[in-house]
C-alpha cells in the first residue's frame, strides 16, 4: 500500500469533481447494489497511465452534457476490500487498474480496461466514455 499522503492528491482529482469515494466494502454494495438509473465506478490507481489519462478523461466526459446519475471511485491499492467488491459487479472482465466501468440498474453496460487506457490520450479515452454516456445515460441533464 503507498503512503496516503502520496494518493491523496491522487484521489482529489476525482473527489473535486463531486464524484463519491467508496472506501469499504460496505459503502460500494450501498452504492451499487440494486441501484437505480446510471453509475460511474472508476478504479483509480497511482500508475502513470491513471494520472496522464484516466483521471484526465473522466474529468472531461463528466463535462459532456448527457452524463450518468452518479459517479464514484474506489483507489486500487488503497481501499483493498472495496475495490474487490467494486469489481465484482464487472461480471466477465480481470481486475485491472485504472478500470472505468458504467453500471445501468446496478448491470454493467460498459467498461474500459487498463489495456484500453493506456497509450491513449484523455481525449480519446473521453470520448469513449461520453459515447457511452450517450447511450447509456438517456437525456441530458444540467451540468
Amino acid at each position: 500500500m503507498y503512503d496516503e499522503r502520496l494518493v491523496a492528491p491522487m484521489r482529489e482529482d476525482l473527489t473535486r469533481l463531486g464524484v463519491e469515494e467508496m472506501r469499504t466494502a460496505e459503502a460500494v454494495d450501498a452504492k451499487l447494489r440494486d441501484s437505480a438509473g446510471t453509475t460511474l465506478v472508476v478504479v483509480n490507481s497511482v500508475c502513470g497511465c491513471a494520472a496522464r489519462n484516466a483521471r484526465p478523461a473522466v474529468a472531461q466526459a463528466l463535462k459532456h452534457d448527457v452524463k450518468p446519475d452518479s459517479a464514484t471511485t474506489v483507489f486500487a491499492g488503497q481501499d483493498l476490500a472495496a475495490v474487490k467488491q467494486a469489481r465484482s459487479y464487472f461480471t466477465g472482465y480481470p481486475p485491472s487498474s485504472p478500470q472505468i466501468a458504467l453500471l445501468k440498474d446496478g448491470k454493467l453496460v460498459f467498461i474500459l480496461e487498463r489495456h484500453q487506457i493506456e497509450g491513449r490520450t484523455a481525449e480519446e479515452i473521453a470520448q469513449d466514455l461520453t459515447g457511452a454516456f450517450d447511450r447509456y445515460c438517456g437525456t441530458a441533464q444540467a451540468a
